[in-house]
């Protein structure tokens, strides 16, 4: 892990998290990547979804953890990732926590949230509604990496009453750049607002 970057909340149950990641031997660029874009997300819309410490420190821990299932395969890595979460003696979690967490980093690709799913459906309404709305800021980030090619500096994040706009500045200049953002289904779902993406090279 960079020495360089420190996450939000220097806790045991960070530390922990924190090592898990680099057990797993994750891609630690791309999950600093997305844990910063997540968390700007978070901050910038928080007028919105009105959340507060505890649920930005369960995305942050999601976004650290959100590849740990490469370990066993890139096929279903999201699935693995949200076992490895919720069995790992590593975690110093609570088991709903685990769930919490877990099912936010489980659902940063593929399927959308589901009652089917029953790491999901055991949630309490308020709690569901947690998870979908860290998810679809964390799979937002995580699509705005794969977008860039991790070519993205930083965002900006401005919302409206009908669309999100984010201004991403990159750190070399790219032919075509792509307008639409993958993984912004979820996030229009649940804020109810489309994803608008801008451009600008870091001067």
């Amino acid at each position: 892990m960079d020495t360089s970057w420190h996450p939000s909340q220097s806790i045991k149950e960070m530390e922990a998290v924190i090592r898990l990641a680099q057990t797993c031997k994750c891609d630690i660029v791309h999950i600093q990547q997305v844990t910063q874009f997540a968390l700007s997300l978070f901050d910038a819309l928080q007028p919105i979804h009105k959340y507060g410490s505890m649920e930005r420190t369960w995305l942050e821990m999601a976004g650290i953890l959100h590849d740990i299932g490469w370990i066993d395969g890139r096929e279903g890595h999201h699935k693995s990732t949200l076992k490895i979460i919720l069995n790992s003696p590593m975690l110093d979690l609570p088991n709903k926590e685990r769930l919490i967490v877990g099912s936010i980093a489980r659902y940063h690709r593929k399927t959308l949230p589901c009652l089917d799913h029953d790491h999901f459906a055991v949630l309490e309404p308020d709690e569901r509604q947690t998870v979908a709305v860290m998810a679809s800021m964390l799979r937002l980030a995580d699509g705005l990496d794969h977008l860039g090619n991790q070519k993205i500096h930083s965002i900006m994040v401005e919302s409206g009453h009908k669309s999100v706009t984010i201004s991403c500045k990159v750190i070399a200049y790219f032919s075509n750049k792509p307008v639409n953002v993958p993984k912004s289904d979820l996030f229009e779902m649940v804020f109810e607002r489309k994803v608008k993406i801008k451009w600008s090279v870091l001067l």
